[in-house]
């Protein structure tokens, strides 16, 4: 353990990408198993002790510390496992050796809501601060040290010089603590087997268009729709549907999940129908439908009726075993117009491909697309074949141009992990009416980036020095700052007091040019709400 908060520590100290990946790299070289695998999901989010929660760590400090310096200090220092790991009391009487990242997992994977109070305890009197810090971290699951899954493969294939696209192939059929993908890497031992089981296959991802041109003789352009990106996976009789970050979501839509019998592999983009049908979008409803399905771990009958889901495909990765990723994406598309006449009609199509002989005439085509459910085009290059990850050249996004609106800030709260000493989040809202006749300011959205450092370290001090009002973590400022929001689109919500949510929404500028009366109103966002 005291390795492990030796590299956390580290991790946190240092801003550079290249330079955690060196550390990690080292870290998973030399460590043992099972300690390494742990370590590893502990730091891409793979594990979850359902008996140890933030309220476990207050109530044990509550017994151990004044709670009005326990409320100050932790206000001061914005994170609960840091304060908690300066402010516990060291045992009375010699310290035990301290626990394995092994035995650590394993005695807290075992506890219970009733026991895990004295387990808890006992791990923190073997540790010095620094591993308390790193316990408390990997018991809570908010480590927020800039270690992304994508960064833990690459960290893992530079540690035994194997391919990143081979670790992301076999990393998602495995379980923490990964001996058989350790066993691999570092022995040589064989690669986990990856046909057998409908596991999730990494997503071929797109660079923003930065070109003012392409050429479509070369490239073929096809809508970006506003849902979430998923895989829907059947093998040997069994149907699975990930999302982009290759969480298991079948669960969420049983419906999609029921409708694929087909041995294959397919990329799409998952939506619902809802009220909104025909049209351009052929019936395709706006994301914020879609909102009313995500997250659920059961679904009623009344929402599959109201909100059913269907996915309109992409790209087909894997036909009947036969694995097309190496084919050109021609080549793989003629596959897929092949495959969907044969699949249930109403849970699955297929995204047309944009039909424009020139770019210019794209551009005309991409600038009238204020559709609900439409997010911009997708560029794809004719012979790409499909690889995990971003490669230059192959895909391109080109989003459709933000929709703006001047706000104004009405409260904040801190961030987290390097911006837990920084009012970073920012809840801002429009008038609902006119100011100068009393009107009122309503929550229209929240944003905590789209500011540099700079305008962020500019954006606390502000918030400090006009502070009117606390609400435990939240401050309240005076009605002054003006800023212009950027967002991709807007939509009714009955869960809002504004009766209206935005999509997407961050800081486009900081408008301390303009007086808070000229902000937007209410008016203005309900306007751009679509039919």
């Amino acid at each position: 353990m005291e390795r492990f908060a030796a590299l956390l520590d580290a991790l946190v100290l240092t801003p550079s990408r290249n330079a955690k990946l060196a550390l990690l790299a080292e870290y998973l070289r030399e460590m043992p198993d099972p300690d390494r695998g742990w370590a590893l999901a502990a730091l891409t989010d793979g594990l979850d002790f359902p008996a140890v929660k933030a309220s476990l760590i207050r109530s044990l400090m509550a017994e151990r510390v004044d709670p009005v310096l326990w409320t100050l200090s932790r206000d001061y220092v914005g994170d609960t496992a840091e304060t908690a790991s300066l402010l516990w009391p060291e045992p009375i009487g010699e310290r035990l050796p301290p626990p394995s990242v092994a035995e650590v997992v394993e005695t807290l994977h075992a506890s219970t809501r009733s026991t895990a109070p004295g387990i808890l305890t006992d791990l923190m009197d073997r540790l010095d601060v620094n591993g308390r810090y790193a316990l408390l971290k990997l018991a809570t699951g908010a480590m927020r040290i800039g270690i992304s899954a994508r960064l833990a493969k690459v960290a893992f294939a530079q540690a035994f010089e194997v391919s990143v696209e081979d670790v992301e192939e076999y990393w998602h059929g495995q379980a923490p603590p990964y001996l058989p993908l350790f066993d691999w890497a570092a022995n040589g031992a064989a690669p986990p087997r990856t046909d057998l089981l409908p596991l999730f296959r990494p997503f071929m991802l797109a660079h923003p268009l930065e070109a003012e041109s392409l050429d479509l003789s070369e490239f073929a352009a096809e809508w970006k729709w506003d849902g979430i990106r998923v895989q829907i996976v059947h093998v040997a009789g069994e149907t699975r549907v990930y999302s982009r970050s290759g969480d298991d979501i079948s669960g969420t839509f049983p419906e999609v999940t029921a409708a694929l019998t087909t041995p294959c592999v397919l990329d799409g983009e998952l939506l619902v129908r809802g009220a909104h049908q025909g049209g351009e979008t052929g019936g395709a409803a706006s994301f914020n439908a879609l909102q009313q399905r995500l997250g659920r771990k059961s679904v009623s009958k009344a929402m599959l009726s109201d909100y059913p889901a269907f996915v309109r495909l992409y790209d087909l990765l894997i036909e009947d075993g036969e694995d097309l990723r190496e084919w050109a994406w021609e080549q793989r598309r003629a596959r897929l117009e092949a495959l969907v006449p044969k699949l249930d009609q109403n849970r699955f199509d297929i995204s047309q491909v944009i039909e424009a002989r020139s770019f210019d005439e794209l551009a005309e085509i991409r600038a009238r697309a204020r559709d609900e459910a439409i997010e911009g085009v997708m560029l794809k290059r004719r012979d790409s074949p499909y690889v995990a990850g971003r490669r230059t050249g192959l895909w391109y996004k080109w989003k459709r141009d933000p929709l703006l609106i001047d706000c104004v800030l009405m409260y904040a709260q801190r961030g987290s992990g390097k911006r837990s000493s920084f009012y970073s989040d920012y809840t801002f809202g429009c008038w609902n009416g006119d100011p100068d006749e009393g009107a009122e300011l309503l929550p229209v959205g929240k944003a905590y980036f789209g500011f540099t450092d700079e305008e962020l370290k500019w954006l606390d001090r502000y918030v400090r020095q006009h502070t009117v009002a606390k609400f435990g973590p939240v401050r309240e400022t005076d009605k002054s700052l003006v800023f212009e929001v950027a967002f991709d689109s807007v939509h009714a919500s009955k869960r809002h007091k504004s009766g209206v949510a935005m999509r997407f929404p961050r800081i486009s500028r900081i408008r301390n040019d303009k007086p808070a009366h000229e902000a937007d109103r209410l008016e203005t966002l309900r306007n751009l709400i679509a039919d």
